[in-house]
Parts: structure tokens; C-alpha cells; sequence
């Protein structure tokens, strides 16, 4: 593994302090062994002037399955937007398409400077989500969607529990910690719509029991709450604390619609909240009450979602869209740029639990980094970086990613995909896909 260093730049840490600082950072065996400082050697020299360096982002809500669906699916809502084309298409998958879903998301991802994801598949062909983030050097927890109940949902995706639970472990026996722990498995139940009780209880115990996270999806939609209330007389989040589905383990995506009893017991639990706002407003779900949450906090991450249901996976919006959203709720200064870019790098490796590993530039942690060019005319002047970076950057202004001590992006190119192989084979699949759903 070749040593790097990186000079020029402007080093945005993300530490405890929001360092910023002006010097050299050095990457040994897959560490970051120096930050600040100079008259550092390494194999590997990246002239970063006019740059921003930043821990590489973390995304805690995607679907690497749905990106091929990218423009399949637009102008419904969640429930009509799953049974009519999500759904469908999902079941239609095969281990090809889902293996050029995924690498062309990661493309996507890897390019716009995100170095980790915690990404919800479907029910099928996991195993090939695996295989595509071990040979692109992407960082990822991945679960495999669990399906044991529903009206309208396709046969190829409906379940039974015991084997839904079972394969969930065989994936994880054989996945979780590879590549240098660099790959980490979760369980992964759709949402309390599409899972019965005892399926959850045991998604539960079994998370606890194993040591690896809980990720689904909480409290998106109105109709999605209201037929969780139907069913179990509970309101969404109350029904998965009841079950043992909250906890510092747990990443619920979207929390749009909470209760302040909801609230309370998120704080009280330290289950993490996961944002996802372009979805939101893209399936007009609503605003979740972020604000809200961190004053209470609460971890909050944030997540692009799937191709499917936001077009884009590019945490450049993301962030954008966060503090706006917010900004026009609650007043200009709720969700400040460094707040904002905290949540999109150290928040979102806290919520992973690997927060000590990744997610900030600093001595010891692995080296997870992103160097995006501020010299674009819509970047420039830029004499706050930070507000630069929220405000300004976009995903095509990312130079240089390295993940894990090696470059994966060098000039805006990718090193680990062939861009317009994986754009060639996403399309065909596709289209293959569609003619099968």
C-alpha cells in the first residue's frame, strides 16, 4: 500500500474543535498518520491548493438496488410509488442487474465524494451487492431487505420469517468484517408495513445478540403511519421500541412524522434518525423535525435515499437541502454550514458505531478522505470553506477520493470502475428489467 501525502490544501477535520488547518496531511498503511505539519515524504504526492480536504461523507440511508430505477418511478407517493413501481421492479431483479445497480450507484457515490454508506437492498441477490462493494474499494454496511407480510406485494419478494431470518444470518457469517472491515453486515426489515411481529422481535434479539446494527425505515409517510396504527394500535416508533427495535444499534430512516412522545423516546433510547430530505420533498412526504431532534441530541445523519426516489445520490444537495429546509422552518440561523457538514461525516459514522475508525481527519483513524476543488466560478470566492462547502460545492467539484488509504477518484476520475462500462452495462440491465416487471 503506497504512503500519500497530501499538501496545499485546506484541511477541514471535522474533529471535536471543527478544526480547520493549513498544512499537510500523510496517509501510512492505510491510516491517517499526520495532520497539519510539513517536510512529510510519501510515494504518493497530491498538490491540493485551492482545495478543500474533508473526511470522505457518510450516506446511513441508500438503496444501491434502485439505481437503475433512476426516472422510473417519479410523481407518486411512497405507498403508491413501492406497490406500483418499486416493488415490481424489485422483484424483477436478477443477480446481473442488481450487480450493475449497485456499481453504478457507487460510481455515483465514490465520484461525489462519498467513502462509506449504510445501504438497504432488496429481498434477493444480496450477495452481489457485497461482491460489487469489495472490488470497487467502496465502504459499506449492507443489509439485505426483509419481507414477511403485505397486501400487493410481489410473490418474488414476499418471505417466510424463518427464512428471511436465515438468510439474513448466512450473509452475515459470510460478510460481515471482510476486506479489513472495511465490508459490515446489518439486518434489515423493510419497514413495519411489510414485517410482522415476529419477524421484528427476532430482527431484535438477533441484532443484539450478534453485535451489528438495525436499518429501516420509520414514520416516512402519513399513510404509511396511519396503517401502522391500524394495525397495532401504536404509533410507529412506539411499536418498534415495544419490539426492542430502538437503541444506539438502530438507524430509522426519515422520521418525518413524530410524535413528541416519539421524540422522547428517541432521545431516551439514542436511537439514530437518519434525514433524507430530497426524498421527502421528491415523494412529498413532508419536513422532518430536525431541529427538534438535535436540540434533544438526538443523532440525526443524512442519506440520499435511492436513484429511485431522489435521482441523485449527492450529499452536495443533500447538505444543501438539510440547512434550507430548516433555515425556512425555523430562521437563518438553525443549522449552521458546520453543523450541516458534520452530519454528513462524523454524525454519520457515529451512527454506523465506527466514529473512532472514520469520519474526521485525524491521527490514527482510517483514511477516508475526499479533496474537493474550491476554485469553480460557483465556489469562488469562498473566505468561509466551510459555508463554501455546504452552500457552493457540487459533486463535480470533487478531485481526489481515497478510501481506506487507497485513491478510488484521482482527477476527477474513477480508478476502481470503468465509468462507461458500468454506465453501458446499468442500461442495458435496465432495460432488461423493465421488460421482465
Amino acid at each position: 500500500m503506497a504512503s500519500i501525502l497530501i499538501k496545499n490544501g485546506s484541511l477541514v477535520t471535522m474533529d471535536a474543535s471543527n478544526s480547520i488547518v493549513r498544512g499537510e496531511l500523510l496517509i501510512v498503511d492505510g491510516k491517517i498518520a499526520s495532520v497539519g505539519g510539513g517536510g512529510h515524504s510519501a510515494d504518493v504526492v497530491i498538490d491540493a491548493g485551492d482545495c478543500a480536504v474533508i473526511p470522505g461523507f457518510v450516506q446511513t440511508h441508500i438503496h444501491l438496488c434502485q439505481t437503475i430505477f433512476r426516472g422510473a418511478a417519479d410523481d407518486l407517493a411512497l405507498i403508491d410509488w413501492l406497490k406500483k413501481r418499486v416493488w415490481p421492479m424489485e422483484a424483477a431483479h436478477s443477480a446481473s442487474s442488481i450487480a450493475a445497480s449497485a456499481r453504478l450507484g457507487i460510481a455515483e457515490l465514490i465520484k461525489g465524494g462519498t467513502t462509506c454508506a449504510l445501504t438497504m437492498e432488496t429481498v434477493n441477490h444480496t450477495a452481489e451487492v457485497f461482491r460489487v462493494v469489495e472490488e470497487t474499494g467502496f465502504r459499506a454496511t449492507v443489509g439485505k431487505c426483509m419481507m414477511d407480510k403485505g397486501d400487493e406485494v410481489p410473490s418474488a419478494l414476499h418471505e417466510q420469517t424463518a427464512e428471511s431470518i436465515a438468510e439474513s444470518l448466512a450473509l452475515l457469517d459470510e460478510w460481515h468484517g471482510k476486506a479489513g472491515g472495511r465490508i459490515r453486515y446489518c439486518f434489515a426489515p423493510r419497514f413495519a408495513v411489510s414485517c410482522t411481529r415476529e419477524l421484528l422481535e427476532k430482527v431484535a434479539g438477533l441484532a443484539r445478540e450478534r453485535g451489528v446494527m438495525v436499518h429501516t425505515h420509520a414514520s416516512e409517510n402519513k399513510t404509511e403511519c396511519a396503517m401502522v396504527e391500524s394495525e397495532t394500535g401504536m404509533r410507529n416508533v412506539a411499536y418498534l421500541d415495544s419490539l426492542g427495535l430502538t437503541g444506539p444499534h438502530v438507524a430509522l430512516a426519515h422520521c418525518v412524522h413524530l410524535s413528541d412522545d416519539e421524540i422522547a423516546t428517541l432521545e431516551k433510547t439514542r436511537t439514530n434518525v437518519v434525514h433524507c430530505p430530497s426524498s421527502n420533498l421528491k415523494l412529498g412526504s413532508g419536513i422532518a423535525p430536525v431541529a427538534k431532534l438535535l436540540d434533544r441530541d438526538i443523532s440525526v445523519s443524512l442519506g440520499a435515499d435511492g436513484a429511485a426516489c431522489n435521482n441523485r445520490l449527492d450529499m452536495f444537495t443533500e447538505m444543501r437541502t438539510a440547512a434550507l429546509l430548516q433555515k425556512a422552518l425555523h430562521g437563518p440561523e438553525v443549522l449552521p454550514a458546520t453543523r450541516v457538514l458534520r452530519m454528513a461525516t462524523i454524525d454519520g459514522a457515529r451512527a454506523l458505531g465506527l466514529d473512532a475508525e472514520f469520519g474526521s481527519l485525524e491521527a490514527g483513524k482510517r483514511a477516508d478522505v475526499a479533496i474537493v476543488r474550491m476554485s469553480g466560478l460557483h465556489a469562488t470566492p469562498a473566505p468561509e470553506i466551510v459555508s463554501a462547502l455546504v452552500y457552493s460545492a457540487q459533486s463535480g467539484d470533487v478531485d481526489t477520493v481515497i478510501i481506506d488509504g487507497e485513491l478510488v477518484v484521482r482527477d476527477g476520475k474513477l480508478l476502481t470502475i470503468d465509468e462507461s462500462e458500468a454506465v453501458k452495462t446499468a442500461n442495458v440491465e435496465a432495460e432488461k428489467l423493465v421488460a421482465r416487471a
